[in-house]
């Protein structure tokens, strides 16, 4: 990943977790699923007035000469959204990856629905303001408002496409233009697919820079690298070159740093990127036990109820089964440090507590959704003690083991503190066979870290340090 990407992966991670991050996508992020840009929907309008769309650079215009040759008519107009957009193709992997951010904040100038499908595929609940009216009402319980500046497929007769439209736009629709010019001044966005030849956008952007100054937040763009067309000739290339870096600098002056691809798939792998690292955010402690190998209970519960103060106050969010003999030491930790930093339990904790007794006997299938859906939630899972009395023996988590395999099955990162004996101490030696498939995620760092976390010390407390500097490599992701 280059450096800068890496920079901005690093920063815009900040953004996401503090609850600020917003999202501006143009019509490059709905191409790959089939739709067409802007200059291939109205080909057919240009065709009709016998214009080479190719040649043609203002495209809003092309669409206004067609309404006016048909007598201020727009059915065409309206006929070719309609043509071109109401398909109801998949979202693509980076409308999944964003999906699962949490974005609360999404602008588009797309017309068609990839966004709210894609947010709705992870259960979110999506609030959709495409025309002026919706901006006065609030969906309860939202999980993301999708701002559809220009209109919506289902609504071609309201679409923004012919120059009028733009013209009349801060009159009819000007409360678009105050919503985002506010979410531009609070947010941090990451624009994509976009071309910033938008009339609209260029106006809040001046609007906002004139307001702020040299205090203006800073927002993001991707653009490829512009690279030489088929047939294109050399004088052609150099010049569309030389123009977009004059775009890229012109972008500065509007807060706007311009990320640079060579190919489009950097795209997708620093939103998988983006994903994995929140994901890690969350960390699911993985403990039970009913005998603790030798340690005295109070230091057990001295070290348990550290480890979970200490996981909240790095940021970080535990999700927990609240296991036997660990739960109430880790949950204890875990809520002394919300009330000291005034975090909210919802933004520290995710608690899924085991029902230690159920009418008529464990359900297999319940139970594996449960641990499904718990470790849904984390990027990282770590794994302590793991014992469990069974007709009056100690035994192994056999819960344990299978909330292994499906943090594995579902590319949670896994860290076993075989020090705690147990199941976790069976993971972690079966780890050290096996680097590359359970562990990949450690690296270089794999055997060091799995084999210092296996090495029982005089006291629990001692493996905190180590525990706490592997979650952090994981944290911090690749570099």
């Amino acid at each position: 990943m280059k450096p800068h990407i890496r920079q901005f992966v690093d920063d815009y991670l900040g953004e996401l977790i503090e609850g600020s991050a917003a999202i501006f996508a143009g019509a490059g992020l709905s191409v790959p699923a089939g739709y067409v840009d802007w200059r291939e929907l109205i080909r057919p309008l240009s065709e009709e007035l016998g214009l080479n769309i190719q040649l043609e650079n203002d495209l809003v215009a092309v669409a206004q000469f067609h309404v006016n040759a048909s007598g201020a008519n727009r059915h065409k107009l309206h006929k070719a959204v309609i043509e071109a957009i109401a398909a109801d193709n998949p979202p693509t992997e980076n409308h999944r990856l964003l999906a699962k951010l949490p974005i609360q904040t999404w602008w588009t100038t797309n017309y068609d629905r990839l966004i709210e499908n894609s947010l709705r595929a992870v259960g979110k609940i999506v609030d959709v303001k495409s025309a002026v009216p919706q901006l006065a009402t609030t969906r309860p319980r939202r999980d993301a408002t999708v701002y559809k500046m220009h209109g919506d497929v289902e609504r071609p007769d309201e679409a923004v496409a012919t120059r009028d439209d733009f013209e009349r736009y801060p009159k009819e629709r000007g409360a678009f233009i105050t919503a985002l010019a506010g979410d531009l001044v609070s947010k941090t966005f990451l624009f994509l697919g976009f071309s910033f030849t938008d009339p609209n956008l260029e106006h809040v952007l001046t609007r906002v820079r004139l307001t702020f100054a040299n205090n203006q937040r800073r927002h993001y763009a991707v653009f490829k690298t512009r690279t030489r067309l088929q047939g294109e000739s050399d004088a052609d290339f150099e010049h569309y070159k030389l123009r977009q870096t004059l775009v890229i600098e012109d972008l500065k002056r509007f807060g706007v740093r311009v990320l640079t691809v060579d190919d489009y798939a950097e795209i997708t792998e620093f939103l998988r990127e983006l994903v994995e690292r929140y994901k890690r955010r969350t960390v699911f402690v993985a403990a039970s036990s009913v005998d603790y190998g030798g340690w005295q209970a109070d230091d057990v519960n001295q070290f348990i109820e550290t480890l979970g103060q200490s996981l909240v106050s790095r940021g970080t969010r535990i999700a927990s089964g609240l296991g036997v003999g660990i739960g109430d030491s880790l949950l204890s930790g875990a809520l002394r440090e919300v009330l000291r930093s005034n975090r909210s339990v919802d933004e520290a904790l995710i608690l899924r507590p085991f029902p230690q007794a159920m009418h008529g006997g464990d359900d297999p299938d319940l139970w594996a959704s449960y641990r499904q859906e718990i470790l849904s939630h984390a990027g990282i899972a770590i794994f302590l003690f793991g014992t469990k009395e069974a007709d009056g023996k100690v035994q192994l988590s056999d819960g344990m083991l299978r909330e292994f395999e499906i943090a594995r099955e579902n590319g949670v990162a896994v860290l076993p503190i075989g020090a705690t004996g147990g199941a976790a101490e069976d993971i972690a030696r079966y780890a050290l066979g096996h680097l590359a498939t359970i562990v990949p995620e450690l690296g270089e760092k794999a055997k060091e870290t799995i084999e210092r976390l296996l090495v029982r010390p005089d006291r629990p407390i001692e493996l905190l340090e180590p525990l706490l500097e592997a979650i952090q490599i994981l944290q911090e992701g690749k570099k």
